[in-house]
């Protein structure tokens, strides 16, 4: 069975992101499993606007596409506004476009209410459609009563997270067999 490396994206920057906290209890449950995990936080590693010419040869768009080609699995981590992923996601897609393709995806968002919850879709499709993507056909959806401080604080939340890490897990392992 493969054992590759597993990619987590914290999409967020904002300084007290719970989407970045549902991002690190994915990457602790990878490790527990004995998972490689690297965690690309796009707080903490600025990529440029997408230009469509310069801002591919950035040095942390280069590094973030060849985590993205190396990963087994990418499970990407974002805040909900607009009844969308942030910008900050849709950047990074846009700057490492084919770095996706064929890849296995897990969606977890963070949102303010509960109306947001078919925000992952326009990423989730965008995904499937234009580099054919391998999306979990299930992803965490939490709001701010799931917090408390920097932690997770709704077991139910908590088992879906190991759900989503079980069947990724399952998912890439199969595929990358």
């Amino acid at each position: 069975m493969s054992q590759g490396m597993h990619l987590v994206i914290s999409s967020s920057l904002h300084p007290t992101s719970r989407s970045r906290i549902l991002a690190r209890s994915v990457a602790e449950r990878l490790r527990s499993q004995q998972r490689e995990v690297e965690v690309f936080d796009l707080s903490q590693r600025t990529l440029p606007p997408c230009d469509g010419a310069t801002a591919y040869g950035n040095e942390e768009v280069i590094a973030l596409g060849e985590l993205i080609r190396a990963a087994e699995a990418i499970y990407v981590a974002s805040p909900v506004y607009n009844y969308d992923v942030n910008a900050a996601i849709k950047n990074a897609v846009e700057l490492t476009g084919k770095a996706w393709t064929g890849k296995t995806v897990s969606l977890l968002l963070a949102a303010g209410g509960q109306g947001s919850y078919m925000s992952a879709m326009g990423l989730a499709n965008s995904l499937m459609l234009d580099f054919r993507c391998v999306i979990v056909p299930r992803f965490v959806y939490a709001t701010g009563e799931s917090f408390e401080g920097d932690s997770l604080a709704d077991e139910e939340i908590g088992r879906r997270v190991d759900t989503l890490v079980e069947e990724t897990l399952k998912l890439s392992d199969a595929l990358n067999a």
